[in-house]
């Protein structure tokens, strides 16, 4: 969020609050609350419910802000020099993860802050009015995109998450969560992901403002992950559920 947009939003909390505080009927008066009861102490937060063990480090790790160049050369070892030039944005690696993992689940993400460049076209659809649709050729868009994700090797590429991890733990603190942890939120992002619907045949679409939205209330009240699930197609979700599975079996200690 830009510090332009967070202040509108401020801005707009307090004109909304001072007027339902000025309109608002004003309440019976209500009898005398009893005795306060005693404070209850909050316990101490708990610990993590996916740890992830410290990897042995043969040297010390970078700082999160210094962590692009051995970012870089872990992708790159993963997915290829090509696919990492094409397709991941070189800057604030660590940083573009951790907040994107965490903005999936919600009902919006912040593009801006995106580890991957956007897929190139615009975004395919079909029909207009009511029968508007999200065209089948617009999977074709997301195709390189899963074809690179499928074919990580999936324990390379949690032994990498391994050994980076105190990083992306540092990284999640410094996005305000200091209780947190990023494994579990990692966990609790993934079965988000992997309940999307598998929506079969056109998918209706509306316009309502200027962005498209889908037409099925359901669909649009799904998370912005979900939502990006069903945009690039049955056939690439079914891929992309399927690493996803695969790399939950190795970070968590349930089954899903």
């Amino acid at each position: 969020m830009s510090a332009l947009r967070a202040v509108v939003i401020v801005v707009v909390i307090a004109v909304v609050g001072a007027a339902v505080w000025y309109f608002w009927p004003e309440p019976p008066r209500l009898p005398p609350p009893p005795p306060e009861a005693p404070r209850v102490v909050p316990a101490e937060p708990q610990g993590p419910q996916h740890p992830i063990a410290e990897a042995p480090q043969a040297a010390p790790l970078p700082t999160v802000k210094e962590s692009d160049p051995a970012m870089r050369d872990s992708i790159t070892g993963l997915i290829g020099a090509d696919a990492f030039k094409r397709y991941v944005v070189p800057e604030e690696i660590l940083h573009r993860i951790v907040a994107t993992v965490d903005n999936l689940p919600r009902k919006t993400y912040a593009q801006r802050l995106n580890p991957v460049n956007p897929p190139a076209g615009q975004f395919v659809t079909n029909g207009k009015d009511e029968n508007l649709t999200i065209s089948p050729a617009n999977s074709k868009r997301y195709e390189p995109y899963v074809a690179v994700f499928d074919a990580i090797p999936t324990d390379k590429a949690v032994e990498a998450y391994v050994h980076f991890y105190p990083l992306f733990q540092k990284a999640y603190v410094d996005l305000g969560y200091p209780n947190g942890y990023f494994n579990d939120r990692l966990v609790e992002v993934i079965d988000n992901l992997l309940e999307t619907p598998d929506v079969q045949g056109p998918v209706k679409l509306v316009t309502p403002h200027v962005l498209y939205e889908y037409a099925d209330p359901e669909l649009q009240s799904r998370s912005a992950g979900q939502k990006l699930m069903i945009r690039m197609g049955s056939d690439n979700a079914k891929k992309v559920k399927a690493k996803l599975s695969e790399i939950r079996a190795r970070v968590a200690k349930e089954k899903p």
